[in-house]
């Protein structure tokens, strides 16, 4: 799945996983070995290594999820069992998604919590270099995915809000501490009245692969489902511009809005949107920890938490300004 990547031999860190080695094998059937491991940088939540195989078809490649942190492992059955059912809601449609090999979702085979899928094509781009190209394509992107049609037994959760005002956590360095009391009144009421549709949840860059450059650069794919969800468009939109503003500034997040709805998009107006885009922006406070890191695995080792601390309030600040 294309992300940034360090060859493990047969080993990945260290880590025991004979277990899970020889499920994959048994998944595998006989015919193909596994002759590489190489861990897959720019991750948070879970420990992804690209397994390549030989045999029979020729060299090809798998991609394996693992959840090794005691929170995620905790929670692993429901979302592995989660993203399972999402990969092969989504091996009917157009959108470029893996295809789902094996799950293994409580370790009953596994030394971790595991799902085995096919590796996509592309990689990752975070930096400056056509970033406003690649962001059109997010847009366009996102209307398809929110337009995707799914019955009611193939509906996913409601979505979950990941802050609430008793948690936010504003920077011990704020000279603006009104501007936080403000954002936070904001998602102290009930959430707006809106229309549900079908949610990636955690869609920015870092979950999106891209092939080619200018003219010919395309969206080759769009991993970690593991969120999937249903809600207000308005939430994906809020993730993905909030991860915008973090990775290129304050107006490039701003646009993101705009860009998702001249794509055919349909958001919520002013306030009720303004509600939405804050939810998400403050789940990032005070300095966007989980998704720096891997961010900075992949190369920004120029969003510091002081960079990344000042762009946040920024944010916030433009958002009240157009929105409330």
């Amino acid at each position: 799945m294309g992300k940034g990547t360090k060859d493990t031999g047969g080993e990945p860190d260290g880590q025991d996983w004979s277990a899970t080695r020889s499920w994959v094998e048994k998944e595998l059937g006989g015919a193909d070995r596994i002759d590489r491991v190489v861990r897959l940088r720019g991750g948070w939540t879970s420990q992804m290594r690209r397994l390549d195989l030989s045999g029979p078809g020729g060299p090809r490649s798998l991609v394996l999820r693992s959840f090794v942190k005691s929170f995620y492992v905790r929670h692993a059955e429901g979302l592995l069992t989660r993203e399972a059912a999402v990969l092969r809601l989504l091996g009917d449609t157009e959108v470029p998604a893996a295809s789902l090999r094996a799950v293994d979702a409580t370790a009953q085979h596994c030394d971790h919590p595991s799902l085995l899928m096919s590796l996509l094509p592309g990689t990752v781009r975070l930096g400056g270099r056509d970033a406003d190209d690649r962001a059109e394509l997010l847009a366009r992107q996102l209307v398809r995915i929110h337009r995707l049609p799914v019955t009611a037994p193939q509906r996913p959760r409601p979505y979950q809000a990941w802050v609430s005002p008793e948690r936010v956590t504003p920077p011990a360095t704020t000279v603006r501490p009104e501007l936080w009391q403000r954002a936070v009144d904001v998602i102290r009421r009930d959430p707006p009245d809106h229309r549900g549709c079908f949610l990636h949840r955690d869609f920015h860059p870092g979950n999106v692969l891209f092939t080619g450059t200018g003219g010919d650069l395309r969206i080759s794919g769009v991993v970690d489902w593991v969120e999937t969800s249903w809600g207000p468009a308005d939430l994906d939109v809020a993730h993905c511009s909030t991860a915008l503003a973090l990775l290129h500034g304050v107006p490039a997040g701003m646009r993101f809005a705009d860009r998702y709805a001249e794509a055919g998009g349909t958001l919520a107006d002013g306030r009720s949107h303004l509600y939405w885009r804050l939810l998400d922006a403050l789940g990032f406070a005070p300095d966007a920890e989980k998704v720096a890191v891997p961010w900075r695995e992949l190369g920004r080792v120029d969003l510091t938490p002081d960079v990344l601390t000042h762009r946040l309030e920024g944010y916030l600040e433009a958002l009240v300004e157009r929105y409330a």
